[in-house]
């Protein structure tokens, strides 16, 4: 699809916007949307400290209550940028049973991508990130990152400085407030627990229910956040490690090679051999670490784990000088031979304060994960990289939460319950689930002993015993 920037500029009329409109039910466009999914759409504030400017045109889905209606369950994408319609057209009946008592609804945010208010390109790509040595290599990487950025933020800037979490949750409460609810209760998956955290905290007498899955956590500052993440990356990667002793994919010693690989790699980067085009592209170590971690964290059905075994096949063929393994899977995921960090992505996470301060708390980050993660230190630092010299400032800082909040009730794999944990236990009385498990965003998979745990919480408010724990289903 082909945008112009004269098409790009012309988003949203000047309007005045309702504070309470009326929602228009229909047939949602697509051949492939489940028959009883109803559309419509809803006009919000693109600036929510200037109601009376410019507006945005949001769509939103339901899916109605099988029985009585008994209220609603909103459900919150993850990506940032995903379209919550789309988890209800695909995912849909994973609400089956929730929707004998509740309207299940969702919507695309304001930063999703289907809307065509930025380029494909902004949303798709983005800059390699480099992992500084010195406050001038830090400097160039943020002036890189900026560049980058500001490429897209001139087509609309006044659009691109509102993606902030915050203003994602204001736009919730729109909805609600269309709906005619008194109360929401929440499915929240992924990056979805940043606004969630953030609808909570602006207006916790409307959270009825709270239901974190996989949550990101926009909590901690980032040293608290790398040690987690550090501990939580290593323990997958020695789960790795145990699959490849089983298997012949892997060869001896894996674990001692892929430190030399990488400690290699970032003194002589890999070449990608063999591109058609002539492309020169290398491998640093800390590309390696980065490039790995998708397929670690989700390696694919067990027995055969075959991102895992995708990965194994990459290493050893960087072990022979030729980094084309780990191109060839990245750009057949993301559509770039190195992992980008997405522009689009970024104007959310950015502004909601993921970012480092600047060299000297980067450089702390840097050599704790040194110290505590030998295998993946890299990856403590790449997302928040991604912000370094960013053009749009903090709009969504981290803040506590309220008091007066429900307990909430959180749920999380081995790669992403201790992130989920760490909000829930801040609001008194809240509990959560462990999953013995590889995965992520365990109530749109389908995982149904979590789904049961979860409609429990969303239905009655009855919450699981302390140390409640699901395990993956024998085969």
């Amino acid at each position: 699809m082909h945008l112009t920037a004269t098409s790009l500029l012309l988003l949203g009329s000047l309007a005045v916007v309702p504070s309470s409109q009326a929602l228009d039910w229909g047939t949602c466009q697509g051949d492939d949307r489940p028959k009883d999914l109803e559309c419509a759409s809803i006009q919000v504030p693109l600036d929510w400290e200037k109601p009376e400017g410019r507006a945005l045109t949001l769509r939103i889905a339901r899916l109605p209550a099988t029985g009585t209606s008994k209220g609603t369950v909103f459900s919150i994408p993850g990506g940032p940028g995903g379209s919550g319609i789309d988890d209800l057209s695909y995912r849909g009946g994973n609400f089956s049973a929730l929707r004998k008592r509740f309207d299940v609804v969702s919507f695309e945010p304001r930063n999703a991508t289907t809307y065509g208010r930025l380029p494909v390109r902004c949303f798709g790509t983005g800059p390699w990130l480099t992992r500084p040595d010195t406050p001038s290599a830090y400097a160039k990487l943020g002036a890189e990152v900026r560049r980058g950025a500001q490429e897209c933020r001139k087509l609309d800037p006044a659009f691109f400085d509102h993606l902030d979490s915050a203003s994602v949750a204001r736009d919730i409460d729109a909805v609600r407030s269309a709906l005619g609810d008194e109360q929401l209760s929440f499915v929240a998956t992924s990056y979805g627990g940043v606004p969630a955290v953030a609808y909570a905290r602006l207006f916790p007498r409307r959270v009825r229910a709270m239901y974190l899955d996989g949550a990101v956590n926009q909590l901690r500052d980032a040293a608290t956040e790398a040690r987690v993440r550090y501990r939580t990356y290593e323990a997958q990667f020695g789960r790795f490690l145990t699959w490849c002793r089983t298997v012949d994919v892997c060869g001896g010693n894996m674990g001692e090679r892929w430190r030399k690989l990488v400690a290699s790699a970032d003194r002589t980067p890999i070449p990608v051999k063999g591109r058609p085009d002539g492309e020169a592209v290398a491998y640093s170590g800390f590309d390696l670490q980065v490039a790995a971690m998708p397929n670690l964290v989700g390696p694919g059905p067990a027995p055969d784990h075959p991102r895992w075994r995708q990965l194994a096949t990459a290493m050893r063929q960087a072990e022979r000088g030729d980094a084309a393994g780990f191109a060839s899977y990245v750009d057949a995921g993301v559509g770039s031979l190195k992992p980008p960090s997405f522009v689009g992505m970024n104007a959310t996470q950015c502004a909601d304060g993921l970012r480092f301060s600047g060299y000297r708390e980067y450089r702390a980050v840097r050599a704790m994960g040194e110290r505590v993660s030998p295998n993946l230190a890299g990856m403590g630092l790449w997302h928040r990289l991604g912000c370094t010299g960013w053009p749009v400032p903090v709009t969504n800082p981290a803040k506590p939460l309220p008091s007066g909040l429900p307990p909430f009730l959180g749920a999380g794999t081995w790669t992403d319950h201790d992130d989920t944990a760490d909000i829930v236990r801040r609001v008194p009385g809240s509990a959560t689930v462990r999953f013995d498990g590889h995965g992520h965003g365990l109530y749109l998979t389908g995982n149904a002993c979590v789904i049961a745990h979860a409609n429990a919480y969303l239905t009655d408010l009855r919450l699981p015993a302390p140390g409640t724990t699901c395990h993956p289903p024998t085969s």
